[in-house]
């Protein structure tokens, strides 16, 4: 089995999960009727963008889409907006903030970002109405937002933006409310350590000139479905990553933190001390309790069903 079987393997599994999500979701759908609500979206022929232009189109909203190139020509629409949605890149997000026009008392003002803290302040200085902010964890390939996680980051009175997370409920979005603060920390650990991390041993793997092939080869099936998951990642934008690792000082500190406990362990193994070892690897095991064994289960059930 190739890494590119892997792959394939892991996006049928995805497209599976939401095709029976959703015919689940149709089952129970009434037929969409209009909305009276105006919907903008900044950046809505982007990747995630343009997948909420097409939720919001298909449930009856009116939708307007904003970007680079007809900025002006739809500034009026502004003034009639219920909601005005951000969805471009990280860079280009406390920019589009500030360059916002006037906005109706009772427009909700959102993103979509994967950093919360900046942005939500900044949406809090522009606008004197509701602000939200919203992490979808996942990637543009989704089609669907049925059991995909949403993180939903309070900024200024959640109760008018209740009809907005009330939709994102009805699409079968999970969502989790947590503060700017919250989610920006355990992003760290969620995104910016994992991407940095590959990202590395990627770097790694090209200065040591591996073999792939042959690494591939001679992988059991768990081992190459690692070695997929880092292959998956330098398939995709070098930009998406570099703007999460760098985007937010704070990650440095974590990443150096990161690199003293690698050297803790690498010190163990240079002093041959496979007792200290073990007993640092008996703490993470009792560390992390139920999960070891959910884990276990959920990576094992992968693999089963690559085999059927």
């Amino acid at each position: 089995m190739s890494i590119d079987e892997i792959d394939r393997a892991i996006a049928e599994l995805q497209a599976r999960r939401e095709q029976l999500l959703l015919l689940e979701q149709q089952q129970t759908d009434v037929p969409a009727s209009p909305k009276t609500q105006h919907i903008v979206v900044i950046g809505g022929r982007g990747q995630l963008g343009s997948l909420f232009v097409s939720l919001f189109d298909t449930a009856g909203y009116e939708v307007t889409i904003i970007d680079k190139d007809d900025w002006h020509d739809k500034s009026s629409v502004f003034q009639i907006a219920d909601l005005v949605l951000i969805a471009v890149p990280i860079h280009q997000t406390l920019a589009i903030i500030e360059s916002l026009p006037a906005l109706a008392e009772h427009c909700i003002l959102a993103d979509i970002t994967s950093v919360k803290q900046e942005p939500l302040a900044a949406m809090m200085a522009s606008h004197s109405g509701p602000v939200v902010g919203l992490h979808p964890m996942f990637g543009p390939g989704v089609t669907s937002l049925s059991g995909q996680t949403i993180i939903i980051t309070p900024g200024r009175s959640l109760e008018q933006t209740q009809w907005f997370l009330d939709q994102l409920d009805e699409w079968g979005g999970i969502t989790y409310q947590i503060s700017a603060a919250e989610h920006d920390d355990a992003m760290t650990l969620i995104q910016v350590m994992r991407h940095f991390s590959t990202v590395a041993y990627g770097h790694h793997l090209k200065q040591e000139q591996a073999d792939l092939a042959m690494i591939t080869d001679l992988s059991s099936p768990i081992y190459r479905l690692e070695l997929a998951m880092v292959g998956r990642l330098f398939a995709q934008d070098p930009r998406l990553y570099t703007e999460i690792i760098f985007s937010n000082p704070s990650n440095v500190a974590m990443m150096r933190r990161y690199i003293t406990r690698f050297e803790e362990l690498l010190t163990l193994v240079e002093e041959g001390d496979k007792s200290g070892f073990v007993d640092s690897f008996n703490e993470v095991k009792h560390w992390f309790g139920q999960y070891a064994e959910q884990f276990m289960k959920e990576s094992t059930d992968m693999l089963d069903y690559r085999k059927k």
